[in-house]
């Protein structure tokens, strides 16, 4: 269970972010994404952060359950909070910065969204606890 209330929080916070994260570039970042061309780069990243918070929410209830054996929730949630930090920050910063270099550390996040995703499916297979 503790697997369970440890991905409600990352999903609650991150979710937070996301929605803090989103308003402060539409509104305090929105001329200088306008002016850099990057106002879709960056709501990239607030997309998929919150999808993926969103995924640690899920990922919480599926732990509650034993639908996701214990020993595989808090992998898949760091594959899924590396994903959001790599992916969406990178993407974040690109945005902010202009930096184009920074898009090359971008897929990395990507990876490891796409790491977490495959776990869960896998977990999927194993039978449930209970």
């Amino acid at each position: 269970m503790a697997e369970a209330r440890r991905m409600l929080l990352f999903g609650s916070v991150c979710a937070f972010l996301s929605v803090a994260i989103g308003a402060f570039g539409a509104h305090a970042l929105k001329s200088r994404l306008e002016l850099n061309g990057t106002s879709a780069v960056f709501e990239t990243g607030v997309h998929y952060q919150m999808l993926h918070s969103v995924a640690l929410l899920l990922l919480a209830a599926f732990a509650s359950t034993g639908l996701v054996p214990a020993n595989k929730v808090d992998r898949i949630g760091v594959c899924f909070l590396v994903g959001i930090v790599i992916f969406s920050g990178s993407l974040y910063l690109l945005a902010i910065s202009g930096i184009k270099l920074l898009g090359a550390i971008t897929p990395f996040g990507g990876v490891a969204f796409m790491a977490g995703w495959l776990m869960l499916a896998a977990s999927a297979r194993q039978k449930p606890v209970g």
